[in-house]
């Protein structure tokens, strides 16, 4: 089978750019030279995809989207955007299963088992039928998606095209100002035509001198940027390459602060940015819990436990080793890099909001944190990007509006999907019961503002101050929009800025003591 591919059309006396001609499709050729030029399919199939490890972390065992032959492929699954909790009376009822013990449900117990996974995303698609195909490779979700468009004759949805110099020039200005807290992602997005994840990664790493420092291939690291911009899912309104690429460019924001740009080291620097790029690889936009009660069988290999944190961070692992970024360095260099990353990706989970957050204000209230320890400066990395993860509230108006659209935007989407199957409808996912104002409001309440708090008491910036007064504003203004808080939120308003203290310390209270 050969797969065409139909470049831009450009005038006759422009060339075409080396990067659009090595493009990657539906398949990923290998760096070995002798899969260029007439493929075997039997050699494209030895290609890693996302990478997992057993509960000893000893083993790695592959997760793969199999297409056995004369089978169709039926895989459920599911996800959890950090937001996606009923704030205060979950907080007060979350409790972390046991790692040891706990049998996941029976495969099969549920209809919705029985539903395709590729319809989760196809609203612009007409639903067909999908031939038995001899496949046998290692797919994360999103090339899975892609390579069935492709393979039944539907046009990617994302086609590369060749951009304008004077777009260019335009987002090397604003990557001048990457450091500023009003930076424009979504201007950025577009200006490099959906490259954003990769044109602000790559300058960050030549800002940094990280690529000079630790003698990283500069092919390797462009390869390895594109696979993971390619592995976060377009369709997603909320958790896709962009949301990474702001979260990245959070990062950087505080890892220029002061207290972080005094005592990190560049392996330091070299992670928090890694993490922050990789933190929700190949999220499938919907949560942990619809991914439990479909009994997917990622809910069933991570015990139920920070299920979609434990795959972003073997998704990353398998794209390192896929590209090879850091066969340079030892093996034992390598593997610590790969476990310090994966500590770090699982402090998003947002279901140990309270453990990190009672451990970040117990250090500041005995003044015992020495970030001239290793362990302490590991701490304060999760902390930041716990923060860059879920600081669009404090983000200028103009922007974290479309954020918090976005994200009820996915939120509603999976009820949706609930109602259609008559699964049970996830908090927050209701569109008739919940609205843009409500969601918003308690997750500000519940959960960022508890959190910035304590990051402005532990680096007490101009920073941390604009990030507070954003955050008042952004919820003085959702709450004028929601009648039904706009009464309550009158009686018992706070300062500008400052978080309500005693509906979120009691909620986090609460959660703590069921933990």
């Amino acid at each position: 089978m050969e797969l065409c591919y139909q470049l831009p059309v450009l005038p006759l006396d422009r060339p075409v750019p080396k990067h659009v001609l090595s493009r990657r499709g539906a398949i990923s050729f290998s760096s070995s030279s002798s899969l260029f030029g007439a493929p075997d399919p039997r050699q494209l199939s030895q290609r890693r995809g996302a990478i997992s490890y057993d509960s000893s972390d000893q083993t790695a065992l592959y997760i793969r989207m199999l297409a056995v032959t004369n089978k169709t492929i039926k895989p459920s699954f599911v996800f959890t955007p950090g937001a996606c909790v009923i704030f205060k009376q979950l907080f007060s009822n979350v409790r972390v299963r046991s790692q040891v013990g706990f049998e996941p449900e029976r495969r099969g117990s549920h209809p919705y088992l029985g539903v395709d996974f590729r319809t989760l995303h196809s609203r612009a698609e007409s639903a067909g039928s999908i031939p038995a195909r001899r496949i046998r490779r290692l797919f994360s979700f999103q090339r899975h998606l892609l390579s069935s468009r492709l393979l039944r004759g539907a046009p990617h949805l994302n086609p590369l095209h060749i951009l304008d110099e004077d777009y260019c020039g335009q987002a090397k200005c604003m990557l001048e100002k990457v450091g500023t807290w009003n930076f424009d992602i979504f201007l950025f997005d577009r200006l490099t035509n959906g490259n954003s994840l990769v044109f602000l990664t790559f300058h960050l790493l030549n800002q940094y001198g990280l690529i000079e420092l630790f003698q990283l291939d500069m092919v390797k690291v462009r390869r390895f940027l594109v696979l993971v911009q390619e592995d976060y899912h377009n369709q997603n309104p909320y958790h896709n390459a962009v949301h990474a690429a702001d979260v990245t460019q959070a990062m950087h924001c505080y890892l220029r602060e002061p207290k972080l740009a005094e005592s990190l080291t560049s392996f330091d620097i070299l992670l928090g940015l890694l993490a922050a790029v990789t933190h929700d690889l190949d999220h499938p936009g919907v949560n942990q819990p619809f991914l439990i009660k479909t009994n997917h069988y990622l809910a069933a290999l991570y015990r139920n436990t920070s299920v979609l944190e434990n795959h972003h961070w073997r998704s990353a692992v398998g794209l390192l080793r896929e590209t090879e970024l850091f066969s340079h360095l030892p093996a034992e260099d390598s593997l610590g890099i790969e476990r310090q990353l994966g500590s770090l990706i699982l402090a998003t989970d947002i279901t140990r909001q309270n453990e990190y957050l009672s451990r970040f204000r117990t250090h500041l209230d005995e003044n015992d944190l020495c970030l001239g320890h290793a362990s302490h400066r590991h701490f304060v990395l999760q902390m930041a990007l716990k923060c860059a993860d879920i600081c669009n509230p404090c983000r200028p108006w103009e922007l974290s509006k479309q954020w918090s659209e976005k994200v009820t935007e996915e939120f509603f989407h999976q009820g949706d999907i609930e109602k259609k199957h008559k699964l049970e409808i996830s908090p927050l996912c209701d569109s008739e019961a919940n609205t843009i104002a409500s969601v918003q409001i308690g997750f500000m309440t519940y959960v960022v503002e508890p959190l910035f708090a304590e990051w402005a008491r532990f680096s007490d910036t101009r920073l941390s101050q604009t990030m507070l007064g954003h955050l008042g504003l952004n919820k003085a203004s959702w709450s004028a929009m929601d009648p039904e808080t706009s009464g309550s939120s009158e009686e018992g308003e706070s300062e500008p800025g400052r978080p309500t203290e005693e509906p979120s310390s009691r909620a986090l209270s609460q959660g703590s003591q069921e933990t």
